[in-house]
Order: C-alpha cells, then sequence, then structure tokens
C-alpha cells in the first residue's frame, strides 16, 4: 500500500507507537514531549499549522508513522519523528521518506533537516534517501548548572532594532555551508548579550518539558562562562523548574571545554542531516536584441525583444 495522510480512524492505533518514536528535531522534543502523547498530537490537526502525518502500512498490517513541519519564516522544512523504531520494524521505510519529502516541496520548501543520533538505525535510510551530513550537534543540559551562582546578567530581551545586528552576527558565525539552515534572522525571542556591538545571541524556545537554548556567540567575547551562568540565574526567570538545554553545533564546538567546567551534563553526539529540494522554473526574460553582435559592430542599433525556443531559421 502507498503512503497516506494520517486520518481521523487511525487514532487508535497510536498508543502502540508512543514508546517506540526516532525523533528527529531534538528541539522540540525536548521542550514538548513525546509527539504522539494527545496533548502534542492536537497540533497536528490544525489546518492553519504546517504539520503533516502520514502512515504507511503493508499487506501484513505493519503500519509505520512519520511527520514533518515547516515553521513560519523557514524555507526549509524539518522531519520530526518517525515510529515504530526501525530495527523492530518490517515496513520498508522508503516509500515513507519520500511521501513526506513530496510533502515539503507541496509547501516550496528548500531542504530537509533532520537532527539524529550518530548510531540511529535511520542514518543509513537517510543517506539513500538523499540526506547528506551537514555539521554535528551535541546538547548540554544546564539543569544542575542553573542554580549554581548568583552572577549579575549580562543580557536583556532582545528588541526588534537588533535583527539587522543578529543577521550580521550570523553571517560571521555560521558557516556559509548553513546559512540557510539556521533560522536566527527573525528573532521574536531571546536574549542579547548587552554592549554596544553584537557579539553574542542566544534564542530560546520555551514549552511545558524544558528550555532549549541556541547559541550565537563571537569567539572573541569575553568571560563567556561568568555570562552563561549570570544569564542562567537572573535572565530565565520564569523557568518554573523546567530543564534547560543547550545546543552546541560543530562550528561553535570552542563552548563545549567552558560548558564541560561549568560542570553540564551531554547527550549523545549528533548529525545534522539536509536534503535539497530543488526545482525548475522556466521564465521569459528580455534582453536587447543584437547583444551578441555588440562588441563586433557598436555602432549597430539594439531594441529589446525576448528570448524564444526555438530560432527562427
Amino acid at each position: 500500500m502507498s503512503p497516506r495522510p494520517l486520518e481521523l480512524f487511525d487514532l487508535p492505533k497510536l498508543p502502540q507507537f508512543r514508546t517506540e518514536v526516532i525523533s528527529l528535531d531534538c528541539a522540540r522534543i525536548l521542550t514538548r514531549g513525546n509527539p504522539l502523547r494527545a496533548v502534542n498530537f492536537l497540533a497536528h490537526l490544525n489546518p492553519t499549522r504546517r504539520i503533516y502525518t502520514a502512515i504507511h502500512e503493508d499487506k501484513a498490517g505493519n503500519a509505520i508513522l512519520g511527520s514533518i513541519r515547516q515553521q513560519e519564516g523557514e524555507r526549509f522544512a524539518r522531519l520530526t519523528y518517525l515510529a515504530p523504531l526501525l530495527k523492530t520494524s518490517d515496513v520498508d521505510i522508503f516509500p515513507l521518506i519520500e511521501h513526506l519529502i513530496a510533502q515539503a516541496k507541496h509547501w516550496h520548501a528548500h531542504q530537509i533537516v533532520v537532527e539524529i543520533e550518530e548510531e540511529s538505525p535511520i542514518f543509513l535510510p537517510l543517506r539513500q534517501s538523499g540526506f547528506s551530513i551537514y555539521a554535528r550537534q551535541r546538547v548540554w543540559d544546564l539543569s544542575e548548572t542553573a542554580n549554581a551562582t548568583t552572577l549579575p546578567s549580562a543580557w536583556r530581551h532582545v528588541h526588534e532594532q537588533d535583527v539587522i545586528a543578529i543577521q550580521r552576527l550570523q553571517h560571521q558565525v555560521v558557516p556559509p555551508l548553513l546559512q540557510q539552515l539556521e533560522n536566527f534572522e527573525h528573532p521574536k525571542r531571546g536574549f542579547v548579550c548587552k554592549g554596544e556591538e553584537m557579539m553574542a545571541y542566544i534564542d530560546t524556545i520555551y514549552g511545558a518539558r524544558g528550555i532549549f537554548l541556541r547559541p550565537l556567540i563571537h569567539p572573541n567575547v569575553d568571560d563567556i562562562q561568568a555570562k552563561l551562568q549570570g544569564m542562567l540565574t537572573k535572565s530565565l526567570t520564569n523557568r518554573r523548574q523546567r530543564p534547560v538545554y543547550f545546543c552546541v553545533r560543530s562550528y561553535q564546538a570552542w563552548l563545549e571545554p567552558i560548558l564541560e567546567e561549568m560542570q553540564a551534563s551531554v547527550g549523545p553526539r549528533m548529525v545534522v542531516m539536509v536534503k535539497h529540494l530543488a526545482s525548475r522554473q522556466r521564465a521569459e526574460i528580455t534582453i536587447p536584441a543584437g547583444a551578441d553582435v555588440a562588441w563586433s559592430n557598436p555602432a549597430a542599433p539594439i531594441q529589446p525583444s525576448k528570448i524564444k525556443n526555438e530560432r527562427k531559421p
């Protein structure tokens, strides 16, 4: 059977998958928990959000679920999860992945992003489906560290006028290969380090299950350990005992020894995989007629004309 959208009559099947979810979006699962919990799955039924869930069943009745989403303002989409664990599933995963890719193309996404552990059973199927490794990352748990100091905060809430400076900082810190995949361009949340020049910005993603921090910090920032500790204790005032996670991608690996000194605990190494969705479009453009001979005969008159697919004899 071909993959299809998840329907209401499929909902009774969800409980059997809840304990076997492969998360492909670490920020979402750390802040909101299991995507197949009833309270989280309601978002999949909201037609105003770009969240799409599909199911693929074989003739024997075995099934596998997958979901993809695209946030407002982002040109890329994210695979969010697959279930059940592939090592225990006999269902061919490739039709489902291709089905979700087709949905991303329908949204006009330019890329699809996946975050998985290096030893994940889905790593090889994704490589065979055209995904490539663009970066690596580790997520650090700062929950205990957040209560370890009373240093003053060097941070303030982001303002609308900070957008251009954050964009400039992103171009300085993020490698060109990842520029289109790091959405720091339209910050509506987070903190910036106080000072005349924008040198550090931390995006904050809040959820019922945790707080996820995405750093954008220039290596020239001084006393970054003290600044991070001050932010955890003074800036995250509405934490309410939720765990605090700090995501470090490979281009900012210099932060990891600092986090070790802060006695933060670290999760498994992960890879950030990307599949580009190229689409060809025909466009009719206007060029001056006779432009190809203008260099040999500068005095020749040039008239506007449209390019034709075929030349007249």
